[in-house]
């Protein structure tokens, strides 16, 4: 009965987080696929093959990205970036998602730096990323604080803390790791 229970526990240590990464890059080639696939399937019938959508998205991304830089595109990008920009509501959920995804892949990256911060009144510490080091223009009290976004544990959510720069420790580690380290809970280690 031992050797089933420790082979069914290393079963699932094995096997299930291999089964959860195929389901999540399934998931994600699924809805990539379907943005343009689902208009060219109808056209293609029968012909259609699963990842035309998704090389399709590709390409008209990059050609989109190519014509962002001409003039006569690049204008009518731009009108329709300050036109988002002014309809209250709709300027928000913009700049959220547009200064999201540039300081993922943009010139302005945030989630660079990685920050040990002494939680106040105690001993503790907590690691974070520094997403924003000058808050001047936020309110006239924050200068020489730095934004701190710090993870949750198991999941993504988090929250940002205004802390002053001088309470803030930057470590010489990768953000991927120290991500790793904190959705984990700490399991998951730099030596592993």
């Amino acid at each position: 009965m031992k050797w089933f229970i420790k082979s069914f526990l290393n079963g699932i240590l094995t096997i299930v987080p291999i089964i959860l990464v195929v389901y999540v890059l399934y998931k994600m080639f699924e809805f990539l696929d379907g943005l343009l696939g689902n208009v060219m399937k109808p056209y293609l019938n029968e012909n259609y093959v699963p990842g035309i959508g998704l090389l399709a998205t590709v390409f008209v991304l990059t050609l989109l990205g190519w014509l962002s830089t001409k003039f006569i595109i690049g204008a009518v990008i731009g009108l329709a970036d300050r036109l988002l920009n002014k309809i209250p509501f709709v300027k928000t959920i913009y700049s959220v998602i547009k200064d999201t995804i540039h300081s993922f892949i943009g010139d302005k990256k945030s989630f660079t730096k990685v920050a040990l911060v002494k939680m106040p009144g105690t001993n503790m510490k907590c690691l974070g990323f520094i997403t924003t080091e000058n808050l001047d223009d936020l309110h006239n009290d924050l200068a020489g604080h730095a934004a701190v976004y710090i993870p949750q544990t198991f999941q993504v959510a988090g929250v940002t803390f205004l802390i002053p720069k001088e309470d803030i420790e930057i470590l010489d580690i990768k953000s991927e790791e120290a991500m790793k380290f904190i959705l984990s809970g700490g399991m998951a280690s730099k030596n592993e």
